[in-house]
Order: C-alpha cells, then structure tokens, then sequence
C-alpha cells in the first residue's frame, strides 16, 4: 500500500493525529527535500528525497519494498498533486490519501473567496500564459518565485493591467506574508524576495468573459479568419469535449484552434501555418485567451512531429496534394475531421471523399445587411461547403 500525506508549511504540529501516526510508524518515506525537512525527530523512517526526473520513481514506487511505502506531499495530494497522479498509476485500492489543508482553500481564506465560485490553475508544468484570463477569479499555483512577476507581466500586455494580484507566500507556516498589487504594479516593480512556496489569488479585470464564440475583432488576424458566424457551425460540427485534441490546419489566425481550447477543460490544440507572420499572430492570440495551443510550420510536413489528433478541422489548403491523405493517415479510429471548403475545386475535392468515406456534406450561405445609398440591402458572404466524417 501506498500512504499518501498531506503536510502543510507549518510541519507536524498542524498534523491531524491520523497523519502523524502514519508518519512515525513509517519505514520508507519519499518526498521533495523541503517537505521531508519539514518532519521532526519522532519520525524515524528512511527518507528518500525525489528525484528528477520524478515519474520514473513514481512507476518504480513498490519495487523491492515489503510493507507500506509512505509518501509526503504538499498540503491536499488530490489538488494538482501527487495524489492523483498515484491512483492514476497504480488504482485507488492501492494507494490511500490523507489531505492537509490545501494551499487553495488557505488561500481563499485569506482573501474572502468562496472556494466554489474559485478557478484553480497550475503553473507547476504548466506555462505561465495559461494563467491568463478575461474575467473572473482563480487561484494559481506557482511554480517558483517567478511565478507572480512573468504572470504580471503578461496580464499587463494583454490587456489586464488592472487585475488584482494577492500574492500568498508559506501559507499556513510561521512565515507566512501577504502582498497585494494590481498586475501593472507588480509586473513594474517586483519584490525580490518572493519566497518559491507561494500562490496568486488573481481578480481578472476587466471582466469581458464571453462563454459563446467570439466577435472577429475579438483576434489579432489578417482576414484570414474563419468568420463568427461560420466559426459557430464549424465549433458545433466539430463537437469539443473534455480532454479533446485538435489539429487545426491552415490555421490562419488560429481562431478555431482557440475557441476549441475554451469550450471545455482540458481542451488542446496544435495550428499548422505555412506564414511565419500569421504563425506569431496565432501565439500571440493563444496569449492574450490563456489557452494551450502549439503553433506548427506547414501541413503535412508538421505531422511527425505532434502525436495523432482526436479531432481534425482543415480550414486552408485543402487543394494541397496530399493534404487531406496524411490528415486521414493521422487521425485516430473513431475521431471526426471536418473541412471547409470555399472555392469550386476544394468543394471538388470533398465531394470525392464524402462519396469515399461517407459523413455529411453541408452547405452555408448566410447574409449581411449593409448601406444601399440612404437604405440598408443584403450582401452575400462566400458560401461554405462543410465536410464532416468519423473516420471508422
């Protein structure tokens, strides 16, 4: 069995008393040096710090070892801790988990948030952009001292100067401190003492959190952009889920791989862009929305070098040879890929798939109403054919 054991910076004297009866009748205890520091002399087990890289310790845990592995973690092991990570790897019959406080719910505290109404976001693996918000409010766990200063700053030139920022640091321990700033503040003059064990507890301001698909002028683009209304389709088509991986395919501006990162937890993106350009225009809109998208030179020649996608949208380049051939080699057995297609040859070109692998064939022609002298007439946009297939 594998006992897991939430302490917070306060050591063992905030140990609840099952805690600390774990800890002392312990063997083997494993942990990250500053955790293992934190236990006093009444716990007498060999102590093992982890190390780097950790995952390969995780999955070697139990080898050799009779009775109890005992592992130390920081504050509740089940938010964005090892806990999980173990019950993933070895089930939860195997592994049992004794939370601390969490640095979240600390946190809250000290700010006078609910914790439900909270957003929590990592920093630990994660990059600092996605931290970023338009709204709302989130605990973010840091990764290091860094943490406050690069989240700052990014808030700052994406628009969110305003933000508030509490910075909490050893949460729950004798050092505990307390620093408060808007992002533009911080980011202008950062302490230099900001102590690795912290968390940002961030009010996103301004709030202009839109949960439907977003305006045009919304993103940084050329023109080459899949248009709102045609984008809203094209997201219903594609049909996002949690944990959902898309390639996004003459990506443009980026706009579908970003709303498919927004529609649900875990969302995930790659865009492969031929124009170097359009290429840092589309990390720069992954910025400013907070989302996780890795930007790609030109398709197919990208492929080898991302793992095979659940869900494929080829917005550009569809009459490339040889495009929609290595889309379909690459896409998992039951994931969907959908096309759009606007010029006579790309419809061509779907056309001869659809009667190939079946799915749907859609066709979009919408309107928009614009001055005709002192009256208003109706101006066609270009009309969309629309592919959509679950490869089987």
């Amino acid at each position: 069995m594998i006992v897991v054991v939430g302490i917070g910076a306060d050591g063992m004297s905030g140990l609840a008393p099952a805690s600390l009866n774990e800890l002392r009748r312990a063997t083997l205890i494993f942990g990250s040096s500053r955790q293992l520091d934190l236990l006093d002399d009444t716990v007498t087990a060999v102590r093992r710090p982890w190390p780097s890289p950790m995952l390969p310790a995780l999955r070697a845990l139990l080898d050799g070892v009779e009775g109890d592995v005992h592992v130390v973690a920081s504050g509740d092991p089940l938010m964005h801790g090892v806990g999980g990570t173990l019950i993933r790897m070895y089930g939860n019959d195997k592994v049992a988990v004794l939370p601390h406080v969490s640095s979240v719910t600390l946190a809250c505290s000290r700010v006078g948030w609910a914790v439900q109404d909270t957003e929590i976001i990592s920093l630990v693996t994660a990059e600092t952009h996605t931290a970023v918000r338009r709204g709302g409010q989130a605990v973010v766990l840091s990764r290091d001292s860094t943490s406050p200063t690069e989240l700052a700053r990014l808030l700052t030139e994406t628009g969110r100067g305003d933000s508030e920022i509490t910075v909490l640091e050893q949460l729950g321990g004798a050092a505990e401190r307390r620093r408060s700033a808007t992002a533009r503040e911080w980011a202008r003059r950062p302490p230099a003492d900001v102590d690795d064990l912290n968390v940002i507890a961030v009010r996103y301001l301004p709030d202009d959190r839109r949960f439907s698909v977003l305006p045009d002028d919304s993103f940084a683009h050329d023109g080459q952009i899949t248009k709102q209304a045609m984008r809203a389709v094209t997201m219903a088509a594609l049909a996002p889920h949690p944990g959902g991986y898309l390639w996004d395919v003459g990506a443009g501006s980026g706009s579908i791989a970003i709303e498919w990162c927004r529609s649900g937890p875990g969302c995930r993106a790659v865009a492969f862009e031929r124009d170097e350009q359009r290429r840092k225009r589309i990390s720069d809109n992954a910025v400013a929305f907070g989302v996780n998208v890795e930007v790609h030179f030109d398709a197919p020649k990208g492929f080898e070098f991302v793992a095979p996608p659940s869900t494929i949208f080829v917005g550009g380049g569809l009459t490339q040879p040889g495009l929609l051939d290595a889309c379909w080699e690459r896409l998992r057995d039951g994931g969907r890929l959908v096309a759009n297609a606007v010029t006579v040859e790309s419809e061509a070109l779907v056309a001869q798939w659809h009667q190939r692998h079946g799915g749907e064939l859609r066709r979009y022609q919408h309107y928009l109403g614009e001055p005709l002298g002192t009256f208003t007439g109706w101006r066609p946009a270009m009309p969309v054919t629309q592919w959509v297939v679950t490869k089987r």
